[in-house]
């Protein structure tokens, strides 16, 4: 069975598109397809999506909206999809915990960091601020912590001398790239069994 992904973004999606080329470099290799690509607005990255003729969709959360009955209009979209699995792929708003009970463990978010060293928002910045000689990054299910949810794979990333925060957040990006393909094939193979909570879809 293919294994069904939305994926949530957003800006320029440069990590989504990522996993859309390589997705699409795999065709009979990896039994794994992006479905639809979704956004808390209406997000530059669509391009991709429109790129590979994929749907998209956007749930705004506006100043004093209940993030519960936000989550329900973002569970309600993503579930048209019926995906196996929704991976947050720069989307840079905390899930509400009626979506992380809905998806999770099938709910992954990329971080630039090696967790649970650097969690938050800044984790480059704080990386640098710190004076460390690596950073790194991971790849997790989403919980209803501050990136603390299980670790599904991560990696070191060094920190030269001269680098900036640009700079190592680049090398960072490739890294959580190479770490989120492989799962995607680990999960679409049975090497990685993920089962979405409420929704009753299924793959293993």
């Amino acid at each position: 069975m293919t294994t069904r992904i939305v994926l949530l973004i957003s800006g320029t999606g440069s990590n989504a598109r990522s996993l859309l080329d390589s997705l699409h470099a795999s065709v009979g290799a990896v039994d794994a397809s992006v479905v639809a690509v979704g956004s808390d607005k209406d997000a530059p990255g669509f391009t991709h999506a429109a790129h590979y003729g994929l749907p998209t969709f956007h749930v705004p959360l506006n100043s004093g909206d209940d993030r519960d009955a936000w989550g329900e209009r973002l569970i309600a979209e993503i579930d048209r999809f019926e995906p196996d699995l929704v991976i947050l792929s720069g989307f840079m708003r905390l899930v509400p915990s009626n979506v992380v009970e809905h998806y999770s463990p099938a709910l992954w978010n990329t971080h630039p960091a090696y967790l649970p060293e650097f969690p938050g928002a800044h984790a480059v910045a704080d990386a640098m601020a710190a004076g460390v000689s690596e950073t790194g990054a991971s790849v997790i299910v989403v919980d209803n912590g501050v990136d603390t949810g299980p670790i599904l794979a991560q990696r070191r990333v060094a920190i030269n001398p001269g680098d900036t925060e640009e700079s190592v957040h680049e090398r960072i990006k490739v890294v959580e790239r190479e770490l989120l393909f492989d799962l995607v094939r680990q999960a679409s193979s049975g090497e990685l069994t993920i089962e979405m909570r409420e929704s009753g879809r299924a793959h293993d």
